[in-house]
């Protein structure tokens, strides 16, 4: 008998949790929750985010970079010897993986900013984004895919299992993690764009297909951002980082920003409400993220899931004593959390924000 099934996925599979008691978990954790989503992906990228998996550098940043040949490196070490004190240099470690026979050099660095080097009034973090879009702009074959504090990505080419036993995921402990395989549709597979993608602490994954990227890097670059990763996620990362540390932003209104409410639905609010979404939309209208989407998107303090404004693609939660799960799908979740107290499938355009307990 002659059969030819395709089977009907949302594309990409994505997965977080997050201890708001601060309760370091293994990475083995989030690779079983992710590994369940294994046929979400192709084999052409997967990848973790965690937070809480350097306390002994946590006034750092925790640089992880990729290098396409040993020339490159020298290049970006002189580069970060000029402008900042170097605490450690090390290889990233990793594993054998038969599945990865090649991979780019991976190396990490736990740095801080030369004083001497700010300009005027500059904050760390400006002048910490600003390394970021130079090296990964101007330095051909180079290529910062982590630079928060305490924190770090590990992302590649692979499958969730492959990517996981190549960076030793196991070994690590955060109180945020974040996952995602992925199903590359019309941005290539490589290294650099597999997910998560992060700035500074930000930390990003996303399934589904933002149409609005054209518009929105045109915004972005306005004020000074430079998107060279081939792939719409990266446009999330950097809006995140404009509107909420830069602009000041509280996290719901950030939100609301990047997935608010249809003209219709706006004008049926009271007056009130009506002023400050319209003011809202008026202004950051170039931010706003169409498209089908379900992102979470870690930072220092905690986690958030959102989705589009029409739910186009899935999102699960769940809560289980002090910690809070979100998966593509309710299976992925299950298979670490068996009994939550709570599930749910959060509304279109609703976020589910979680934050660090002090």
């Amino acid at each position: 008998m002659n059969h030819n099934y395709q089977k009907d996925i949302s594309g990409c599979g994505l997965t977080g949790l997050i201890s708001r008691k601060r309760r370091r978990i293994s990475g083995s954790e989030i690779v079983k929750s992710l590994c369940l989503m294994t046929d979400r992906g192709n084999g052409l990228g997967a990848g973790y985010a965690a937070y809480g998996i350097y306390p002994e550098f946590k006034d750092f940043y925790a640089f992880h970079i990729m290098y396409d040949e040993p020339s490159v490196k020298r290049s970006v070490e002189e580069y970060l010897k000029a402008n900042y004190h170097i605490e450690k240099i090390e290889e990233i470690p990793t594993r054998a993986v038969k599945a990865i026979p090649i991979s780019p050099m991976l190396v990490r660095y736990f740095v801080s900013p030369l004083k001497e080097k700010l300009s005027g009034d500059q904050q760390e973090t400006d002048f910490v984004v600003n390394t970021v879009m130079k090296v990964n702009s101007e330095i051909d074959g180079a290529y910062i895919f982590s630079s928060g504090k305490n924190m770090g990505a590990f992302k590649g080419v692979g499958n969730p299992s492959e990517i996981a036993e190549f960076f030793r995921i196991d070994e690590y402990e955060g109180y945020i993690w974040t996952a995602h395989t992925r199903f590359p549709t019309n941005t290539p597979g490589w290294w650099g764009g597999a997910h998560p993608f992060t700035l500074l602490d930000w930390s990003i994954v996303h399934n589904g297909e933002i149409s609005s990227y054209g518009i929105n890097k045109r915004y972005l670059e306005m004020y000074g951002y430079k998107l060279t990763l081939l792939t719409d996620t990266e446009v999330a990362a950097y809006l995140l980082d404009l509107l909420i540390r830069r602009h000041g932003l509280s996290i719901p209104v950030a939100c609301l920003a990047l997935a608010s409410p249809f003209w219709k639905n706006i004008d049926q609010r009271d007056a009130g409400e009506k002023e400050v979404l319209t003011a809202l939309r008026q202004t950051y209208g170039s931010a706003l993220l169409n498209g089908p989407f379900s992102i979470l998107f870690g930072h220092s303090n905690g986690l958030v899931g959102i989705n589009d404004r029409i739910k186009l693609r899935p999102l699960v939660a769940a809560v289980k004593d002090d910690v809070t799960y979100m998966a593509s799908e309710e299976s992925a979740i299950r298979a670490i959390c068996p009994q939550p107290e709570k599930v749910w499938a959060p509304r279109a355009g609703e976020p589910v924000i979680v934050n660090l307990e002090d």
